[in-house]
């Protein structure tokens, strides 16, 4: 979640997250990998994923959850302390099996390429290391893993998304 810090007598913050993702989210090809992933599979747009052969892992967090945590963290500020904060452990996964994922849970296929070059500044592995946060905040949980917030995502925007590409042609 980044850092509180205390300037001119009032307490500020900043916050570094992982993928953010949920329901309401609007993907775009380089943002917002998931809900891109699965408008993809479901409006059947061309996929491609970038170097790594596909492996390089994501942990993924709902919006919900990251607001929850923020909440826990304005209930009981504690000031000068520096958190990762994602999915951690329980909502992390690889682009192949966010690929394997979103065709499962939408009913259709990816259809997809592979372009060795991974994208500038993309890194293979991040999964937030949850502990600290956890340490001052042990109510706090991950509510929803990547499967369970595929299908959230679908059931929100799966109608929106075909009618879309109905009208673009």
């Amino acid at each position: 979640m980044g850092q509180r810090l205390q300037r001119g007598g009032s307490n500020r913050h900043s916050t570094a997250n992982c993928c953010l993702t949920g329901p309401n989210h609007s993907p775009t090809q380089l943002h917002g990998f998931l809900a891109y992933l699965l408008r993809c599979c479901v409006t059947h747009t061309p996929y491609t994923v970038y170097g790594y052969q596909g492996k390089q892992v994501r942990d993924n967090i709902h919006s919900d959850d990251l607001v929850r945590a923020f909440e826990a963290f304005f209930h009981a500020p504690r000031c000068g302390e520096v958190y990762n904060i994602g999915g951690g452990r329980e909502s992390h996964c690889s682009m192949l099996e966010a690929i394997d994922i979103c065709e499962r849970v939408s009913g259709h296929l990816l259809q997809w390429t592979y372009r060795e070059q991974n994208r500038v500044g993309d890194h293979m592995w991040w999964v937030s290391d949850l502990a600290r946060f956890r340490g001052h905040y042990p109510d706090w949980q991950i509510t929803r893993n990547v499967e369970t917030i595929v299908r959230e995502i679908l059931a929100y925007n799966a109608h929106r998304w075909l009618k879309e590409r109905l009208h673009a042609g």
